[in-house]
Parts: structure tokens; sequence; C-alpha cells
């Protein structure tokens, strides 16, 4: 089932928790990729130092995130990676959660060539594992862009269902790579599935 826009009007960090587990849908060329998230790290907005809305920044990159809860923010990083985000909140009060790994559910045969031009069986096991155990690495697998920029997940192109409810355990970490942040890079914002291997890091 889909989720509607009441699951994602609250704070990224209950958010992030609340993504783990869910399915996300992405319908592309033809190809429709269904993935289980696995790992996700919180932002949240004006008062975060590791935000890009960090004291109400607001800027035509950031746009999205002044959304409500339920829309898509895409954005690049080092000129060559796109990142995929999962706005929360209400509009105006700019949080977000982004998708660090996925675990491949359907469509992994593209997911491969699209990562690696390699069909999956000429995969070795780590290199399987290696496709989307990143916030670059599954936006290159899944053909995610920032064409999608701005989309409401409550429509048809991308959008998150419900797993199949098969418990986990969550695992509370600092954020990875935000050394900049002064005081919030050392914030347990990054939830992820314990022993999932499409998790990026340990």
């Amino acid at each position: 089932m889909k989720l509607k826009r009441d699951f994602y009007r609250k704070d990224a960090l209950s958010l992030g928790r609340d993504l783990l587990g869910k399915y996300l849908i992405f319908n592309n060329n033809n190809n429709k990729f269904i993935t289980k998230i696995v790992e996700v790290e919180a932002y949240m907005g004006i008062n975060d130092k590791a935000s890009h809305t960090y004291k109400g920044k607001r800027t035509p990159r950031t746009e999205s995130m002044f959304k409500i809860g339920g829309y898509a923010y895409v954005y690049l990083i080092y000129g060559m990676y796109n990142c995929l985000n999962i706005v929360a909140s209400e509009k105006n009060n700019p949080q977000g959660v982004l998708i660090r790994g996925v675990e491949p559910i359907k469509g992994i045969e593209i997911m491969s060539l699209n990562r690696f031009n390699k069909t999956i069986d000429q995969l070795p096991k780590t290199k399987i594992f290696n496709l989307t155990n990143g916030p670059g690495k599954l936006t290159q697998a899944l053909g995610i862009t920032r064409k999608i920029n701005g989309e409401d997940l409550t429509k048809n192109n991308i959008y998150i269902c419900e797993g199949n409810n098969k418990s986990f355990q969550i695992v509370q970490s600092k954020r990875i790579g935000i050394d900049y942040a002064e005081e919030a890079k050392n914030y347990p914002w990054r939830f992820y599935i314990k022993d999932n291997k499409y998790v990026s890091v340990y």
C-alpha cells in the first residue's frame, strides 16, 4: 500500500526511523525498480548545521525542502553523484531524510547494468552488495537524477509503500561525511537495519 501524505508529516528523526523497512518504488524508462530502505540519515533543517537549510537558507537548489512532507529532494554532490532525500514535516519547516542504502527487491539486473555495465551474473558477490550501499550508488543504480527533484511521493512515478513487515533491529549512529558541521557532526541521526549487507558503513 502506497504511503499517504500524513505518513511524512512528522519530524525527520521520526520519519527516518519509520522509513526503514519500507519499499521505495521508482518507475524509470519502462523499468520498475523496487528496493527496501535499509539506511537513512535525518537532517533537521533550520537548527541543524549539517542541513542545506540551516538558518532557513532558501535557494533554488533547496526549494523542494520547503514543501510539505512527502516530496523528493534530489541534489548533486562532488559534481557527479545524485542524492535522494525524502522531505519531512510541514510546509516551510525544511527537514529531510537522506536515503543512504537500499536492498534490491526487483530490477536488480538493470541496476547492475546501470552501475557496472555488467549483468548480475557477471558480478562477484561483494559487487552485488556494492550496487546500492551508498546514497550516490543507489541513485545511479536506479537512474534517479535531479529530474525528479520536487516530485510528489504520493503520485505514481516515485513513491514508498509498506514493506514486508519482517522484524528487524535499528542501529543508531553518527551521520557520515559531515565534518564541516561542527557539533552537529556528532549527532546520532543515522539509522540503519542491523546486519543488512546493503548498509553503506558499519
